[in-house]
C-alpha cells in the first residue's frame, strides 16, 4: 500500500484542521501581547489536555496515558502490534508553551496529525499497522526548567527522582504541581511499555528559522537536531542598602552574573554556537536592594558538541572568577534522526528539502531512545518562533498535513 508520491489534498482535513486550530486559538492567550501561556499542569493545560481527549473521542480512537502524563490516542491496537512484531507508527507533538509564546510551536504537530488520520479515513484507508497521536506533556520546561521532561522521564533519560524535586518560580515542585492536577506523582516513572508501541515516530513542527523561506519551499524533512543544553548560573553576594551603601563596601551578585551574560555572549562568537540567558531570578529582588544572590539560565547550542561545551567551560571559568558556580540541568548531545527512514520520506515526499535544526524536540529524545525518528517541518514566513510572531499560512500548514498524510500511507500501509 505504500504511497509513490504527494497525496491530493482532501477537503475533509482541511476543514477540520481550521475547526480544530478555531477551538484551540483562546486557549492560554494573552489578549495583550497575542501570546500564549500554555504551562504543564496549570488549567490551561487541563483544559488542552481535555480538548485532545475530545478529539481522540470523536474519532472513536482509544486514548492512554502513560505514567509520566503523555497522553496518546490510538488508531488500532498497539498491544497486538508489539506482539505480532509490527509496533505502531506514532505522529503529533505538545501542546504546552513558552512564556508568551507563537501559537504554532507543538500544537501544529497535534493538529496536523488529527487531520491527517481525517484525510485517510476519507480515502477509505485501512492501516497494516496501529497509528497513534500523541501529546507529550512539558516539552518547553516552561515551567520547571527542563525541556522535554514528558519524553525524557518516558524514556529513563531523566529519573522520576529527580523530576519530581524540579521547582518553578513560586517554589511549587513538579510533585506538588502533579498532585494539584489530580495525579498521583509516584506514578511518575520510565514506561517501557509505552515505548515499545512506538515503531516509528514522525513529529511535524513549525520551522523555527527561516530556512524554508530562503529556499521557497512549504515543508521539509528533519535530518538531525544539534546538541544543546541548559545550565544554571548562580552567583552570590550580601544584601544591603542601594542608596546608603558605598561602591567599594558592596558585594553584588549582580556584577558577576553580568560578567556571565557578557561571556556566554562572548563564547558563542568564539566557538560558532548560539547562547542565550533567557531567565533570571534575583534575591531579594528589590530596586532598592543590591542582589545578595542571582540565579540565571543559560541556554547553548551549536553543530559541534565540544564546540557547545568549550563555551560552557569559558563561562563556567568566568562564574569562578566571582566565586559563583555553573550547574548542568540538561544536556542532550548530537542527535541524528533514523537515516534510512530520513531517506524514506524524502523520496516519498517528491525530493523536497532536508533540513537540520538548533531546536529541540520531543522527537530527538525518542530518537536516542532508540527509536525510529523523523520531523516534518512547515515554513513560517517570519523565521521568529517562541514569540507571538511566530507564523505559518493556512495553505502551508495544508501542505504540512498532505505530507503527513502521504508520511502515514507509506509507513502505516505496508508492513516493513
Amino acid at each position: 500500500m505504500g504511497a509513490a508520491g504527494p497525496v491530493t489534498r482532501t477537503e475533509e482535513a482541511a476543514v477540520t484542521f481550521d475547526a480544530m486550530w478555531r477551538d484551540l486559538g483562546a486557549v492560554g492567550r494573552d489578549g495583550r501581547t497575542g501570546g500564549y501561556h500554555r504551562f504543564a499542569w496549570t488549567r490551561e493545560d487541563h483544559t488542552l489536555r481535555e480538548w485532545f481527549v475530545g478529539e481522540a473521542q470523536q474519532r472513536g480512537l482509544d486514548v492512554t496515558v502513560d505514567r509520566v502524563g503523555n497522553q496518546w490516542a490510538w488508531w488500532g491496537d498497539p498491544d497486538a502490534a508489539v506482539t505480532a512484531g509490527t509496533p505502531g507508527v506514532v505522529t503529533g507533538s505538545h501542546l504546552d508553551s513558552v512564556p508568551d509564546g507563537g501559537a504554532f510551536d507543538g500544537p501544529l504537530g497535534v493538529v496536523s496529525a488529527f487531520a491527517a488520520l481525517d484525510a485517510l479515513r476519507e480515502k477509505a484507508f485501512e492501516p497494516d499497522r496501529p497509528i497513534g497521536v500523541v501529546n507529550f506533556v512539558d516539552e518547553e520546561g516552561a515551567r520547571f526548567g527542563v525541556a522535554c521532561a514528558g519524553s525524557r522521564v518516558l524514556t529513563g533519560a531523566m529519573t522520576a527522582e529527580r523530576a519530581r524535586s524540579l521547582t518553578d518560580g513560586a517554589g511549587i515542585s513538579m510533585a506538588e504541581a502533579i498532585r494539584t492536577a489530580g495525579r498521583d506523582p509516584e506514578d511518575l516513572g520510565p514506561d517501557a511499555a509505552t515505548v515499545r508501541r512506538v515503531g516509528a515516530f514522525v513529529e511535524l513542527h513549525v520551522e523555527q528559522g527561516r530556512h524554508l523561506v530562503d529556499v521557497d519551499a512549504p515543508v521539509a524533512v528533519g535530518s538531525d537536531i544539534w546538541p544543546h543544553g541548559r545550565w544554571r548560573i548562580r552567583t552570590l553576594g550580601e544584601a544591603n542598602h542601594a542608596g546608603t551603601t558605598r561602591l567599594e563596601d558592596r558585594d553584588d551578585a549582580m556584577l558577576g552574573f553580568a560578567a556571565a551574560v557578557i561571556a556566554a555572549r562572548r563564547a558563542a562568537q568564539a566557538h560558532g554556537c548560539v547562547a542565550t540567558v533567557g531567565k533570571v531570578a534575583v534575591t531579594p529582588g528589590g530596586v532598592n536592594a543590591i542582589a545578595s544572590e542571582v540565579t540565571g539560565w543559560l541556554d547553548a547550542r551549536g553543530v559541534d558538541q565540544a564546540a557547545v561545551r568549550a563555551l560552557v567551560d569559558d563561562v563556567t571559568e568566568v562564574v569562578a572568577d566571582f566565586d559563583g558556580l555553573v550547574v548542568e540541568d540538561s544536556w542532550t548531545g548530537p542527535t541524528p534522526f533514523d537515516p534510512a527512514l530520513v531517506r524514506r520520506l524524502a523520496t516519498r515526499l517528491g525530493g523536497i528539502p532536508v533540513i537540520g535544526t538548533g531546536a529541540g524536540h520531543d522527537a530527538g529524545i525518542l530518537a536516542n531512545a532508540g527509536v525510529p525518528t523523523a520531523m516534518l517541518f512547515v515554513r513560517n514566513p517570519t523565521g521568529i518562533s517562541h514569540s507571538p510572531e511566530e507564523f505559518a499560512t493556512s495553505e502551508d500548514c495544508h501542505a504540512g498535513v498532505d505530507a503527513l498524510v502521504t508520511v502515514l500511507t507509506d509507513l502505516a500501509g505496508a508492513r516493513t
